[in-house]
């Protein structure tokens, strides 16, 4: 079992930044990525990005890449979010998830292949 707790969710002016954190516990020896989603009011839940547990790998959802970038910190088993130009249509609720199985590249988008999720944080942005 793996707990996921998110938070630096807030408002912000469009093209302000925010960074989102999801901290990890339980078996967190065991995960091989994890993930951010977001969900927006009506909308479907969206990948934004993944990375290796053990490092190495990054992916992102084209349309957000050259904005939001993920990193880890292995000591402190947090994952980051950091989202920068940020625009009215980036405003959702973002989800971190983990994914415990083991498998090859490339990492996973699809939100029924994370086994663990967090509660969520909201971010909007205003116009």
């Amino acid at each position: 079992q793996v707990r996921l707790v998110e938070s630096g969710g807030g408002l912000v002016q469009a093209g302000g930044s925010l960074r989102l954190s999801c901290a990890a516990s339980g078996a967190t020896y065991n995960m091989y990525a994890m993930a951010w989603f977001r969900q927006a009011s009506g909308k479907e839940r969206e990948f934004v990005g993944a990375t290796g547990w053990s490092g190495g790998i990054t992916t992102y959802v084209d349309s957000l890449k050259d904005r939001f970038t993920i990193s880890r910190d292995k000591a402190k088993n947090t994952m980051y979010l950091q989202m920068n130009s940020l625009k009215p249509e980036d405003t959702a609720v973002y989800y971190c998830a983990a994914d415990m199985v083991h498998r090859p590249p490339p990492l996973r988008v699809g939100a029924l292949d994370y086994d663990f999720w967090g509660q969520g944080t909201q971010v909007t942005v205003s116009s």
